[in-house]
C-alpha cells in the first residue's frame, strides 16, 4: 500500500556524512552516472569546495520511512549564481528592483556539473511517485518555512520533468554539444563521416599540433599520482586566471576524487619533450557508455592545442574504448565544427512571488522560441554528411 507524503519524514542534512555512503548510493539509479555518488558529493564538501563561506550551503532533502532511507534531493541554498550553467542573473536583478531578496534561493543540482540526471532518488521497490510527490512538497514547504525566494532543479532527467511541472515548476530549455559514436572503427572513420569542409579543418588543426612536436600521455585515474593531479591542477588554476576569475575546485578535491573514484577518470596530458604542458579531464562511465569532458588548461600557448587535447584526443578515447556518447559540457557553438551536435536539455524553475512567476513565464516562453528556432538554425550547419558513413 501506497504511503502519504504525511507518512514519511522529510530531514535536511548539512552534510552528506551524516548518510552513510552505502544508503545513499542505494537510492541511485543504474544510469546515475559517478556525479551523483556520495563519494563525489562528499568529496566537495569534505575539501571546502561547497559549504562554509562558498555561498554553497549544504541542505539535502532526506525522506525517511521510520529510520530508512527512502528518498532524497541533492539541495543547496545558493547566495549567488555561480557555478550553476542555468543563468539566471537577470531574474535576480529584477527580483531585487521590486525590493524582494532573490538570495538565498534553493538549487538542486551537482555543483559546477552541467550534467543531466536523476534529481529525486528512490530506493528500490518504493513508490517513485509518492517519493517524488513527497520531496517536491517538501522542498516547496522549506521555500516557505524560510522565506526563500525560488527554487531550480538544474538538468533533471526528462522521466522527472513532468513531475516537477504538475507542482507548478516552470521549464527552461538549455543547448548543449555531444558527440555520438556511429560504430566508428577508428579516427578516420568518424572523420569519413564529416563534410568536406569540417573534414579538412579538423586535420589542418591536428596537423598544427603535430608540428610542434607534441606527444599525449593518456593516464587511467588508477594509474595517476599526484605529480600527475598537481599538473593538472595547475593548468586548471590557470584556465581561471586568463580569464581572471578564481577557480570553484581546489587540489585536494581532485585528488581525493581520484583517490575514491579512479576508475571513472581519466587524464590526457601533453607534453613536449616529456616536458608537460597541458591537460584535460574526462569523466567515464562506462556502464551507460558516456565520457564527460570536464576541465582543461594549459601553461603554454600553442595553437589548436584546445582542439586536439580536450577534442579530438578524446574522441579517439571513446572511439578506442567502444564509448557511445561525449558531452562536451555546456555551451560553445565551435564544438560543431568539431563533430558534436546540439542537443536541449531542461531545467525547472519554482518562483514564490506569484507576479514575479507570472513574468517568468511570459520570459521562458519567448526564450523558449528563440532557443527553438537557434537549434533549427544549428540543424541546417550539421558538421556530418547527410547520409551515416559505413565502415
Amino acid at each position: 500500500m501506497a504511503k502519504s507524503a504525511e507518512q514519511y519524514q522529510l530531514e535536511i542534512i548539512d552534510s552528506l556524512a551524516e548518510i552513510p555512503a552505502s544508503e545513499w548510493n542505494t537510492l541511485l539509479p543504474e544510469d546515475a552516472g559517478p556525479f551523483l555518488n556520495h563519494a563525489f558529493l562528499s568529496a566537495l564538501e569534505e575539501t571546502g569546495c561547497v559549504g562554509g563561506n562558498t555561498g554553497w550551503q549544504v541542505a539535502h532533502l532526506a525522506l525517511k520511512d521510520q529510520d530508512t532511507l527512502v528518498g532524497a534531493l541533492p539541495l543547496y541554498l545558493k547566495q549567488h549564481s555561480y557555478g550553476e550553467f542555468v543563468f539566471d542573473w537577470s531574474w535576480a536583478q529584477a527580483y531585487e528592483q521590486q525590493g524582494m531578496n532573490y538570495y538565498p534561493k534553493a538549487l538542486c543540482a551537482i555543483p559546477f556539473t552541467p550534467v543531466q540526471g536523476a534529481r529525486i532518488l528512490c530506493a528500490p521497490g518504493k513508490n517513485i511517485k509518492d517519493i517524488h510527490t513527497s520531496l517536491i512538497t517538501g522542498l516547496k514547504s522549506l521555500l516557505a518555512a524560510n522565506e526563500l525566494s525560488s527554487a531550480h532543479i538544474l538538468f533533471p532527467l526528462a522521466s522527472e520533468v513532468q513531475a516537477f511541472k504538475d507542482q507548478g515548476f516552470m521549464l527552461r530549455d538549455s543547448v548543449q554539444f555531444h558527440w555520438h559514436n556511429q560504430a566508428f572503427q577508428s579516427f578516420q572513420h568518424f572523420l569519413s563521416a564529416l563534410t568536406m569542409k569540417r573534414r579538412k579543418n579538423i586535420r589542418r588543426e591536428r596537423e598544427q599540433v603535430s608540428r610542434e612536436q607534441i606527444t599525449f600521455r593518456h593516464v587511467p585515474g588508477k594509474l595517476s599520482t599526484d605529480q600527475d593531479w598537481e599538473f593538472f591542477y595547475r593548468c586548471y588554476q590557470n584556465t581561471y586566471a586568463e580569464h581572471l576569475s578564481s577557480p570553484y575546485l581546489n587540489e585536494a578535491f581532485f585528488k581525493l576524487w581520484a583517490q575514491r573514484m579512479p576508475d571513472n577518470l581519466h587524464l590526457i596530458i601533453a607534453q613536449r619533450d616529456q616536458a608537460p604542458i597541458a591537460a584535460s579531464l574526462l569523466v567515464v562511465d562506462k556502464d551507460s557508455s558516456k565520457a564527460y569532458g570536464r576541465y582543461w588548461g594549459a601553461i603554454e600557448h600553442v595553437p589548436c592545442l584546445h582542439f586536439e587535447t580536450a577534442y579530438y584526443q578524446a574522441i579517439e578515447y571513446c572511439i578506442e574504448q567502444g564509448i557511445q556518447t561525449f558531452e562536451g559540457g555546456a555551451q560553445g557553438e565551435h564544438k560543431m565544427a568539431r563533430g558534436f551536435l546540439p542537443t536541449t536539455i531542461q531545467s525547472a524553475h519554482y518562483i514564490v512571488d506569484p507576479q514575479f512567476a507570472k513574468a517568468v513565464k511570459h520570459f521562458l516562453e519567448r526564450e523558449h522560441a528563440g532557443i527553438g528556432a537557434y537549434v533549427d538554425e544549428l540543424g541546417e550547419h550539421s558538421p556530418l554528411k547527410s547520409t551515416k558513413v559505413q565502415p
